[in-house]
């Protein structure tokens, strides 16, 4: 493999081919400095806001961090050394904020290089529990609010691979599930396989997503065996006491008034074609020291089923407990067998079972579409979601659960994507078995928090919502030039609640707002992390594609530009297609023009500090109404989108319509391949992470539920890949080399990279070391922003000889 180790400026004017290695890239110092920011701080807000915990995230790991041991098994990636997650989201530090006095109280007592995750309140608000991941295990901690002092709870390593690993039973009581007690080594892998690794089918129609990272032999399923079964133990002040065999656990969870435990454990045999959450499993009960009481399952392999995105496990699913009794379970049933094709009178039942366990389940309710979740208030009223993807439609009903006879009564009733119809999400409180319940007025009415879509962009609210009459009043609103929003209502029934505030220039700080007394107490005051970037121009565009449909894009411009004095400048066209099934949901307004300008490492913004005209969440609307599938015509509206957002920046005088980018990740990256395929509008392309041969998903892909063999016209035209042969317009394609996103395999970009090579168009393939679907490295994202920058700056910025 021949080296080339090639200054800045050589590798912009020479060719470097696909098997050129290459160190490592910084981009501008502007550049690095926004990327390297300090993240702002986080707040979890306890429950009665008095006080809060500001946590502090951690910037982006080393690579050599991404590189270490990783095992991808059943759709899941886990770290080997400590039976947690390999790409775990964590935090470096916790304050505990006293809202009364201001008081500021570090947390103290935390092994040096903690890495901190799974925070939850303790019933009471005196403690919160955490996790922290050292090397070699990860370990249950807890503060003490008061003091801010901090312990370990466990003596031995809790097994995360699950997730959240523990419940709070009181406030000096909690389940957790361990790594069990004496489990050996690890399985070794032998040397040569026993045999073939087989599969078969019977005949039975299985489509299936291409699902990523799948078991995919005998040796798999030991290490999946291994580190996935965990211990259940009660913690008290006495020491740890297991309640349970070690097994592969994925979730036990106490009941309301914790004398139950709620015990979903998986068993072989296991599959290579689904992941973990569809192998067989047992549903048990169990009393406060793990003897089962009652088993209420046998879920078995769950690989046939139906097709389509309506479509749904045939077995009992989502069992859980009802918050809002002592120890009432609750699942569903599809009556429809799983299948969105028949026709029937009712899709789903909800059925429950109250303690002791020792009648029949009863139903609670039926649902006319796929049920989708249920909010429970109390022993008179609860609210049942349910819908269709198919027809992005939803409904939400409210029901009696004291009443078995009733018939539910729709409240609200709406298009999923209709953002100006949504009356919001109910406000919840904690009711005695500290639970989450709909907050119930005296009157029987909710709040709802929303975001409040409008014309105007959103302006989130808080809301009385009339369950009689499905109407809404306002009781407060974000108005301009902030954009605030509902953080936590902590006192609904004296409309006291935490809000964030930002704006263009001032990044979010909480504020406790008191609406009867109308008072506001500032909770924070966390510092501009990016003052430079602050003084970039932002402004919200509208303007309409040429069959009619609204369109909006966030615009930004270098500090200080303008166009009469500055001239032209090249764009960078950012956007990711949406489907709609309604012209008129697709052309709402959705962002916020006053929203604090944040630049994440995936974002466009960075070369509006570059001498860029950004276009940054440039609707790309799909639309098919009515029997019509939005992709039967998604070539035509995606150029029709592309050519109105070019008309629409070069008409205000600010773009110069020759020097024109387009990019996008994932479905956007797919997007991009298109239009540089089919239209001649753009000098240059940006594809990080898509998928470009359909054929290769052909069971179905992001909105599209018919399969290949159902529409192949669809999947071949809307393959870039088919047009590769077309596709001369230079493209840029990044991907993680361990993408675990279902669909964006990264022999994607490889097929297409070696079709526009065999085309003679132009493009770079650039594969980023251990990185998934989304990146993380600090190495790997600033060489990538150096990629872009290269790509742009050669093919856009100084195209035309400019």
């Amino acid at each position: 493999m021949r080296k080339l180790m090639l200054s800045l400026s050589l590798l912009i004017s020479c060719t470097v081919f696909a098997q050129d290695a290459l160190k490592y890239q910084m981009p501008s110092a502007g550049i690095a400095a926004i990327a390297l920011a300090q993240p702002s701080p986080s707040v979890s807000i306890g429950q009665k806001g008095n006080v809060i915990l500001i946590v502090q995230p951690r910037s982006f790991p080393s690579v050599e961090e991404l590189a270490q041991p990783e095992l991808k098994l059943a759709g899941m990636r886990i770290n080997p050394a400590n039976f947690g997650p390999s790409r775990g989201f964590y935090f470096t530090g916790i304050t505990i904020k006293k809202t009364g006095n201001q008081q500021q109280l570090p947390v103290t007592g935390l092994p040096e290089g903690a890495r901190i995750a799974n925070i939850q309140w303790s019933p009471s608000g005196k403690k919160v529990g955490f996790t922290v991941a050292v090397t070699g295990g990860i370990t249950l901690w807890a503060v003490d609010v008061a003091t801010g002092k901090a312990e370990q709870l466990s003596k031995r390593p809790v097994n995360c691979t699950w997730g959240t690993p523990y419940s709070w039973l009181g406030d000096d009581k909690l389940l957790v599930q361990m790594v069990p007690a004496g489990l050996g080594k690890a399985p070794e892998k032998p040397v040569a396989p026993d045999g073939p690794t087989v599969q078969q089918t019977s005949g039975k129609a299985a489509p299936a997503a291409t699902y990523q990272d799948l078991l995919k032999n005998p040796f798999d399923e030991e290490l999946f065996t291994y580190y996935f079964q965990s211990e259940p133990v009660i913690i008290t002040a006495s020491g740890e006491q297991s309640i349970g065999e070690a097994a592969l656990y994925t979730y036990i969870a106490p009941s309301p008034d914790k004398h139950y435990f709620l015990a979903i454990k998986l068993r072989k045999p296991y599959s290579y074609l689904v992941p973990a959450d569809r192998f067989p499993a047992t549903i048990e009960i169990w009393d406060s020291t793990g003897h089962k009481v009652k088993e209420l399952a046998q879920k078995p392999l769950d690989e046939i089923r139906p097709k389509g995105f309506d479509a749904t496990s045939p077995y009992p699913r989502q069992f859980d407990w009802r918050a809002d009794a002592a120890a009432t379970v609750y699942w569903i049933e599809a009556l429809d067998g799983g299948d969105p094709a028949k026709k029937v009178a009712f899709r789903d039942a909800v059925y429950m079972l109250a303690a002791p366990f020792n009648t029949l389940p009863v139903t609670l309710v039926n649902t006319t579409m796929r049920f989708n979740r249920i909010t429970w208030g109390n022993d008179r009223l609860a609210l049942v979601g349910e819908g269709l993807r198919s027809t992005q439609q939803l409904q939400i009903s409210r029901i009696n659960p004291s009443d078995l006879t009733q018939i539910p009564v729709p409240v609200i009733k709406r298009s999923a994507t209709d953002g100006y119809n949504d009356p919001g999400e109910p406000v919840l409180t904690t009711n005695q078995y500290d639970r989450k319940v709909l907050y119930i007025s005296p009157s029987n009415e909710l709040l709802m928090t929303g975001d409040g879509a409008s014309p105007e962009g959103d302006k989130p609210f808080l809301s009385r919502f009339n369950l009689q009459t499905g109407k809404s009043k306002i009781l407060w609103r974000s108005t301009p030039p902030f954009y605030e929003s509902v953080s936590k209502v902590t006192d609904p029934a004296n409309l006291q609640f935490v809000i964030s505030r930002e704006s263009n220039t001032e990044p979010p700080n909480y504020f406790l707002q008191d609406l009867k007394k109308k008072k506001t107490m500032q909770l924070t005051s966390f510092a501009n992390p990016l003052p430079q970037v602050q003084q970039l121009q932002k402004m919200q565009l509208k303007y309409k594609r040429k069959d009619g449909v609204d369109l909006t894009a966030m615009l930004y411009l270098p500090a200080g530009y303008d166009a009469a004095k500055d001239g032209r400048l090249p764009v960078l066209m950012w956007a990711y297609p949406k489907e709609y099934k309604s012209a008129s949901d697709a052309a709402q307004v959705r962002g916020s023009q006053y929203r604090f300008i944040r630049v994440g490492y995936g974002s466009p913004i960075f070369w509006a500090t570059e001498g860029y005209a950004v276009m940054d969440a440039t609707e790309m609307p799909i639309v098919g109404e009515g029997e019509q599938a939005p992709n039967d015509n998604f070539m035509p509206q995606l150029i029709m989108n592309a050519e109105a957002a070019i008309e629409k920046i070069t008409g205000m005088g600010i773009g110069d319509s020759s020097r024109v980018a387009v990019g996008g990740h994932s479905y956007g990256a797919f997007m991009t391949a298109n239009l540089l395929a089919n239209t001649s509008l753009f000098k240059a392309g940006i594809a990080r992470s898509g998928a470009y041969n359909r054929t290769l998903t052909p069971f179905g892909f992001q909105n599209e539920q018919r399969t290949y063999w159902q529409a192949p016209e669809v999947y071949y035209k809307m393959s870039p890949f088919s047009k590769a042969d077309h596709l001369k317009t230079p493209i840029l394609m990044i991907h993680g080399e361990a993408d675990n996103n279902s669909g964006t395999f990264p022999m994607q970009s490889e097929r297409l990279y070696n079709a526009i090579k065999g085309n003679g168009g132009t493009a770079r393939l650039v594969f980023l070391p251990f990185e998934s679907h989304g990146y993380a490295a600090k190495e790997n994202i600033l060489h990538m922003l150096w990629e872009m920058d290269q790509w742009l700056d050669k093919y856009v910025k100084h195209a035309n000889g400019k």
